[in-house]
């Protein structure tokens, strides 16, 4: 191909590079200039003008377009017709596409007058949607290149569409005392919406005990009623693949092919098979309707693809899908605003209880809360602007002790006051008081000690950042070097087993029996840890102000 300035007399069939405004008439950009074009322009004085000319073997960009994209065709994908160069291709159907990246690769590789762009591998598509388009750079393309590219593409499966099959999907959910009905349910509603978002339908639901033999049972039922996958949801996540889901699975006839998976969230999935069916034990995220790893094994499943243990572990480059600040990093220095690039992520309701009704027995005659530190701030006060600087709100002080002198501390601060009467009972005391005046839109509630004034509102920020009860993190305990310190972040969902407790205890060992909804966030430094409860400790709180 010839490109550049052209005089009109050789112009003829030549390809209009810039569109041209005359008096009366405009020219486009892509004209091939015929008798009249030429005439016109002669009428407005041009003597040149900037066109591609075609040599032997070139092809116009439109011809070469189609070329490509019938060599890329595949069933259940439509084409555009050519104009400018470029063919798109669409979904006939909704379905996972998939694209041979590297074959794609070598393409664009032959030459850069022709161009290939897809959807990213394994992209679940609807109908109509598109799938690729096909470029043509230049005007023109010399044959032997397009020749090449269309014997590179033809018949080699670069792009496919694997449609959804309407599969009927039965479910065992596992239950135990305690869970909420409001957990289960949602298991239930954010299966469902998958399945049907994928062309599938729901068996009716199988409730069972969270124990092997009735999960086993279930799982048998659903089979014999044409189940063609099975789905286990535990009331516990899965830890071990001889766990209640897993086990079941096996002892229904089944076996187990890979636990786990390179994709957070959603590492701890199960995959086995009873039968010829596919059975898998859900990880804890799969509660919520946000991307994770179950659902990109969901999707292979229902697009007739067998997903095995290689298919799974090769999931890792990617699997990253979305950042958790649980993770062991130093974000200390982070900027609190997200790029504007960042997903937004829905800020949740967390307020803030601060004990501050203890009697201070070991610093008797003293009220450790009331002592000032070298700027005369008294311990109290510290720590409730440390939580007041954070995202949590509102805050509520726990008076008991000294009820006045604390409230007369905290004047002019932006709390709430909660008094508990008997707070010479203990700790359940103060946390029940405090519980009362947690406001009924709250998703979480902090409970912060009125005696760890080092704890900064970035610690508590991070602490709220990894709050996600929908994905199993439903309690929140910051760590240093593995050592669980306080505050710690409860899910409302906690709210009436916290009410029953009794004595000089607080909630801790909650954490113990709902372990599986727990998340660790490792701190870098002990604040976490430091609490003031002695005369000499208290001498340690200037020095780390």
């Amino acid at each position: 191909m010839i490109f550049g300035p052209t005089p009109l007399e050789e112009a003829r069939g030549a390809v209009l590079a810039h569109t041209v405004r005359l008096p009366g008439r405009v020219i486009k950009k892509g004209t091939v200039l015929d008798e009249a074009a030429l005439a016109a322009l002669r009428d407005a004085g041009r003597r040149e003008v900037v066109a591609a000319r075609m040599e032997a073997g070139d092809v116009p960009e439109d011809e070469a377009a189609d070329r490509v994209a019938d060599a890329l065709m595949a069933p259940l994908v439509a084409r555009s017709r050519a104009a400018t160069g470029r063919v798109n291709l669409f979904a006939e159907s909704a379905g996972l596409f998939t694209v041979d990246a590297s074959l794609v690769d070598r393409i664009n590789e032959v030459d850069e007058s022709i161009t290939v762009a897809t959807l990213p591998n394994r992209s679940v598509v609807a109908p109509k949607e598109m799938l690729a388009t096909i470029k043509v750079i230049p005007f023109a393309v010399p044959g032997r290149i397009l020749a090449v590219i269309e014997a590179m593409a033809r018949g080699r499966g670069a792009l496919a569409l694997h449609p959804f099959r309407p599969l009927k999907v039965g479910l065992v959910l596992t239950e135990l005392p305690g869970v909420k009905e409001s957990v289960m349910e949602g298991a239930v509603e954010a299966t469902e919406a998958r399945i049907k978002g994928l062309l599938g339908t729901m068996l009716p639901v199988e409730r069972v005990r969270h124990e092997e033999g009735p999960a086993a049972e279930a799982l048998a039922r659903l089979k014999r009623a044409g189940a063609d996958l099975l789905l286990v949801a535990g009331a516990s996540a899965v830890v071990d693949r001889r766990d209640v889901g897993p086990a079941a699975i096996v002892r229904a006839g089944g076996t187990i092919e890979h636990f786990g998976m390179p994709v957070d969230p959603g590492n701890l999935i199960c995959l086995g098979r009873v039968g010829e069916v596919p059975a898998l034990v859900l990880p804890g995220c799969a509660r919520s309707p946000k991307l994770n790893g179950f659902d990109w094994v969901l999707q292979r499943i229902f697009a007739g693809q067998r997903v095995n243990a290689r298919d799974v572990m090769g999931m890792g480059v990617g699997g990253l899908l979305k950042e958790i600040e649980v993770r062991p990093l130093p974000r200390a220095d982070a900027p609190r605003t997200p790029p504007p690039s960042a997903a937004p992520r829905r800020a949740r309701r967390v307020c803030a209880l601060v004990l501050a009704a203890g009697r201070s027995r070991r610093m008797a005659p003293l009220n450790k809360l009331l002592v000032p530190d070298q700027r005369g701030l008294p311990m109290i006060l510290r720590v409730v602007d440390n939580v007041l600087a954070s995202h949590a709100s509102p805050v509520i002080v726990v008076t008991g002790h000294e009820r006045e002198r604390i409230e007369e501390a905290l004047a002019g601060r932006p709390v709430l006051l909660a008094h508990a009467d008997g707070y010479a009972e203990g700790l359940s005391a103060s946390l029940k008081a405090g519980l009362a005046a947690v406001p009924p839109d709250a998703e979480g509630v902090l409970i912060c000690l009125g005696d760890m004034p080092l704890v900064s509102a970035a610690t508590i920020d991070r602490l709220l950042a990894a709050f996600d009860p929908e994905e199993g993190r439903a309690i929140v305990q910051p760590t240093f070097r593995g050592k669980q310190g306080n505050p710690m972040l409860w899910s409302r969902e906690f709210l009436p087993e916290m009410l029953k407790i009794t004595g000089d205890v607080g909630a801790r060992h909650l954490a113990g029996k709902h372990a599986e909804r727990l998340v660790e966030v490792e701190m870098a430094d002990d604040a976490v840890l430091r609490d003031f409860d002695t005369t000499e400790s208290l001498k340690g709180q200037d020095a780390r102000k």
